[in-house]
């Protein structure tokens, strides 16, 4: 959890969206017009940044969440859990005219697959949230997910202040990571954004995102592993980390906050690809998203210099 030992890091930002997930657990996807009795049924938060935003936190980093929820009791829920985690809530915002966002997510042991149906939630818009304006400000880093990103687009008042991070394993529109100092998609969304080269090959994409503007690219190919590549050039893979896996539903949000938490704190892009990587993992253990984050019991050392908040410092200790 966030305490004052977060005090003096540096602060992570993450815009988006947050959820509340009811996850059930069957043996085989159910046929139509059945009933299907579920092993497990478990609510929780959920949401690609909001979740980040949870795993930087178990870090022992310091982080604050951007996002809009309704006024209605999964609002109420999805605040008070993140609020619970440590989680600077004070710039999310309500709305009165559209309900949280919620999904319904199907696992089955059979074929190992999912089928996720999602209520979305309201947009989220920053013109005039003095909250997230003053946090913006203090960030070292901003992370944003496809719906925290076309908040952020074009906002000249975060220009040069702080880093930037964004989660593309979801289509943005319009979206080029041109400036993004970390773009981390997973391989599939990275061959569909660089299509026209015509090569699964992970370093050909990952090369070819550098070569349109992004600084440091990180993808992730679930039980391939990770592939990366920062600004000096020399591309990294990190083997996938081995776990009794029940669901892989936000792993990849458990990564990207633990990845930047990592780099946050002064690591090495190679030794945060190898902290995100076990702990998405270990989050594969639990149903749903969240409760199998691991917790560290010691709070990341912050290295100030040139490597801080980006990829190139080693591991203190």
């Amino acid at each position: 959890m966030n305490t004052a030992s977060s005090e003096g890091l540096p602060l992570l930002v993450f815009i988006g969206t947050a959820t509340t997930d009811t996850i059930a657990l069957v043996e085989k996807y159910p046929e139509p017009d059945s009933r299907t009795v579920a092993e497990d049924l478990v609510t929780a938060g959920g949401g690609p940044a909001a979740t980040a935003a949870v795993a930087a936190a178990r870090t022992g980093a310091r982080t604050a969440f951007i996002g809009t929820v309704g006024t209605d009791s999964d609002g109420e829920r999805i605040v008070a859990d993140l609020e619970a985690e440590g989680i600077d809530v004070s710039a999310v915002t309500r709305s009165t005219s559209h309900p949280s966002g919620a999904s319904i997510v199907v696992v089955a042991r059979t074929g190992s697959t999912r089928s996720i149906i999602t209520r979305p939630g309201p947009s989220l818009d920053l013109t005039g949230n003095a909250a997230a304006h003053a946090l913006m400000s203090k960030a070292a880093w901003i992370h944003a997910d496809h719906m925290g990103w076309p908040a952020l687009a074009g906002r000249k008042d975060i220009e040069g202040s702080c880093r930037l991070s964004v989660d593309g394993g979801n289509p943005i529109p319009g979206f080029t990571p041109d400036g993004v100092d970390l773009y981390v998609p997973t391989i599939e969304q990275l061959a569909k954004t660089f299509r026209e080269k015509h090569s699964s090959d992970p370093d050909v994409l990952l090369r070819s995102a550098r070569n349109a503007g992004a600084r440091t690219v990180v993808a992730t190919g679930g039980r391939h592993g990770s592939w990366g590549l920062g600004p000096g050039g020399a591309m990294v893979h990190v083997p996938a980390f081995a776990s009794s896996i029940r669901s892989t539903l936000g792993a990849g949000d458990v990564f990207h906050g633990v990845l930047l938490a990592s780099l946050a704190a002064g690591h090495s892009l190679p030794e945060a690809m190898q902290d995100a990587s076990e702990a998405a993992a270990k989050s594969c253990e639990a149903l749903e998203g969240r409760s199998g984050i691991p917790r560290s019991t010691h709070p990341p050392v912050f290295q100030p210099g040139p490597a801080s908040g980006q990829p190139g410092g080693s591991r203190a200790g």
